[in-house]
């Protein structure tokens, strides 16, 4: 199986194994969800009528005063009382196991090998930043948002090269999940990061 170059006229070779995974809706949305879970801080928090700074009298005797018995004014119908049923520091994560996740990922990266619209690209080409060359060769490569992933070492450049770029996002490839791959309307991968996504989702 082959990928588009970015801005060239060649092909690059990709692994069938990887790319050529059938799609699985279910197995996708549980890693995709999984993934947007984990990246919520859960740190909401309001206070119960037992945490508000309010007085424990009551806001006026029990009989007497013609108007109905009241009692604690913390309660969560009050003004300034407690909030019934309000938001704790929780966490969302929600466990997928590793051969699922992989399989997820071989799908997500499979449905672009499908649609062409993976591309490659040598980040030799970037000895310098360059984001009019990086423009260019993206819009010779079709339309819509595009994620760029990038690996850690010796990439500098491409990333400057890329990052300003409107309705372009870049990701180093270790951040990389299911939910980008799947979400990107075009997926752009340097050498470095496709033989890192290949090693991960195999």
């Amino acid at each position: 199986m082959k990928a588009a170059t970015l801005g060239k006229s060649t092909k690059t070779d990709v692994d069938q194994a990887v790319f050529g995974e059938k799609f699985n809706m279910s197995l996708v949305h549980e890693a995709a969800r999984a993934e947007l879970n984990a990246r919520r801080r859960g740190t909401a928090s309001t206070k119960t009528r037992g945490e508000v700074a309010m007085t424990g009298a009551k806001a006026w005797r029990q009989k007497g005063t013609g108007r109905a018995r009241a009692g604690a004014l913390s309660t969560p119908n009050r003004y300034g009382g407690g909030v019934a049923f309000g938001p704790k520091p929780r966490h969302y994560t929600v466990k997928v196991n590793r051969k699922a996740f992989r399989k997820a990922l071989r799908a997500a990266l499979s449905v672009h090998a499908d649609r062409g619209t993976l591309a490659v690209f040598e980040s030799g080409d970037y000895d310098k930043p360059a984001t009019k060359q990086a423009a260019e060769a993206l819009a010779k490569f079709g339309e819509g948002r595009a994620l760029v992933v990038c690996a850690r070492e010796n990439e500098d450049n491409a990333v400057k090269s890329f990052r300003n770029i409107r309705d372009v996002s870049v990701l180093p490839v270790d951040q990389v999940g299911v939910a980008d791959v799947i979400g990107a309307e075009r997926l752009v991968l340097s050498q470095g990061a496709l033989e890192e996504l290949t090693r991960r989702a195999a």
